[in-house]
């Protein structure tokens, strides 16, 4: 018999009472619905955005490759900004073409030292695809990021709403109050 009320006292705004209000039956709906785009729509969001970053690395890692490069010029020395340089490099395309262009190559090198670097499809410099593991991590970061913010929208929407559903009560409860109020201010004595 406990366990009824418990339940009767949660879904208060579902009753027929006299005291319920439509503004009431909005409210509770409107945080139904909120908490179910939440829940679901949340979800929903954060495995599609998982997946769907899983398969561009996927793809980036099935489509990119690593080729020996030959430095072209020396590299500074590391300074304190950055241990990293822009360089002339040159390779060989799967095609047996040699093409030069720049890349960021670690810094303190000498001319004619040999270099990874990673190419497209194409033969055209690249970055290095995201490992396995590094994948798996990226795509889960986003995925986490993309559940909330459809479930920050989600709150956000339906505390606008009921921020209005409350603005409402308070209106009428003042023009309520405009009529009522007068009766009661006068005295008996």
């Amino acid at each position: 018999m406990r366990e009824g009320r418990r339940t009767t006292k949660r879904l208060w705004r579902w009753r027929n009472s006299p005291l319920r209000r439509r503004d009431d039956v909005l409210e509770a709906w409107l945080v139904l619905t909120v908490w179910v785009i939440a829940v679901v729509g949340g979800t929903l969001a954060g495995t599609l955005t998982a997946g769907a970053a899983d398969e561009v690395f996927s793809q980036q890692r099935a489509e990119r490759t690593s080729v020996r490069a030959v430095l072209l010029a020396d590299t500074a020395s590391a300074s304190a900004k950055s241990y990293r340089a822009v360089a002339k490099v040159r390779w060989t395309t799967p095609d047996g073409s040699t093409r030069t262009d720049s890349t960021l190559v670690k810094s303190g090198q000498k001319a004619g030292s040999r270099i990874v670097v990673w190419t497209d499809r194409q033969g055209n410099l690249t970055t290095a695809p995201p490992s396995p593991t590094n994948a798996v991590l990226e795509a889960g970061f986003l995925g986490a990021v993309a559940a909330l913010a459809v479930t920050g929208a989600a709150f956000g929407a339906g505390r606008a709403a009921r921020w209005g559903l409350d603005r409402r009560r308070i209106a009428r409860w003042s023009e309520e109050w405009d009529l009522v109020g007068p009766l009661w201010s006068q005295r008996t004595s």
